[in-house]
């Protein structure tokens, strides 16, 4: 069984003895307030990138977007970027010094989306904002320096369902050319159907329960009362024929691995193009850690490098 490098051990540990508590007995404003305040993890703030504000349509209305652009003056390739948060947390704020890194190593312009959260917003809320700021961002991306033939929409967790779900909807845009999904929850934990959850689902920073919690504020319903809309929980949709080709990344220690590996034999039964890469001793949210884990890095330049990645 797969164990957590001496690094994301010592880190586990580090977190236990500041008395993280879980989320389900924090509530939604201790979540937030929690989630925001992990960005000791990152490190320091990656240089070399121009940022400014503009704002998309969103499903309901506008939405603030921060847009990364590595070299100003140059068009670049577009990668809309969905924070992770279990839909509940996480913000622009939240993923800024990862989208920096991202937009710096693979000189694409990133536009990071504050799309509405649960409980406040349940789904499709969230997933309809995704949609159509993906949408709008690719059609005015000459005025945001990007290339709007060339355009690609990644997340990490909660953010990368969203990415998913809106590429689903997206199938058929000759514009959207790829989907980077960093650890994905892709459907209510079963931990028959993937043992990750048994191995890892505790003692692991995300646990079985608030993974729960999560799916229970996304949905607005029990997730477990009955099988989730395939927008909602890709990994229960009929099929995937269409969609643009995926780059996935799993962490070998977290509960969410087994989901994502079932993700990508999904697509390549439907011949979806798909690139599967595991960490083998990393755990969930660690795209969000550089300050503390090295593997980080390697996470952050293997999204260059899918980003760049051309099908033929």
């Amino acid at each position: 069984m797969n164990a957590p490098a001496p690094e994301a051990a010592a880190l586990l540990a580090r977190l236990d003895d500041l008395g993280m508590r879980p989320y389900t007995e924090i509530g939604v404003f201790g979540a937030r307030h929690a989630v925001e305040a992990s960005r000791w993890m990152q490190g320091a703030k990656p240089g070399g990138v121009s940022t400014r504000e503009v704002l998309a349509d969103g499903g309901d209305g506008p939405l603030p977007v921060r847009v990364y652009h590595p070299e100003p003056g140059t068009e670049l390739p577009l990668t809309v970027w969905l924070h992770g948060g279990g839909w509940v947390a996480g913000s622009v704020a939240l993923a800024d010094r990862p989208c920096r890194a991202i937009a710096a190593a693979s000189r694409t312009v990133v536009a990071s989306v504050e799309y509405r959260r649960a409980p406040e917003t349940p789904f499709p809320g969230p997933l309809d904002d995704a949609v159509a700021a993906t949408r709008w961002l690719a059609t005015h991306a000459h005025t945001l320096g990007a290339d709007g033939s060339r355009v690609a929409v990644g997340g990490d967790s909660a953010g990368a369902t969203l990415a998913t779900a809106a590429a689903r909807r997206l199938r058929g845009a000759r514009w959207l050319r790829r989907q980077v999904l960093v650890y994905p929850p892709l459907t209510p934990p079963d931990p028959d159907a993937h043992p990750s959850w048994k191995q890892f689902g505790a003692g692991h920073l995300l646990t079985r329960e608030d993974m729960t919690w999560f799916w229970h504020h996304y949905l607005g319903c029990d997730p477990h009362a009955a099988i989730p809309p395939p927008d909602a929980a890709p990994l229960t949709a009929p099929g995937h024929a269409g969609v643009a080709p995926v780059s996935i990344a799993v962490a070998g220690c977290d509960p969410l691995r087994d989901e994502g590996v079932a993700y990508a034999v999904r697509l390549g039964e439907t011949r979806v193009p798909v690139s599967l890469r595991e960490w083998p001793d990393m755990i969930h949210g660690f795209l969000g850690m550089g300050g503390e884990l090295a593997a980080t890095a390697e996470l952050v330049a293997w999204i260059a490098d899918e980003l760049s990645r051309e099908e033929t």
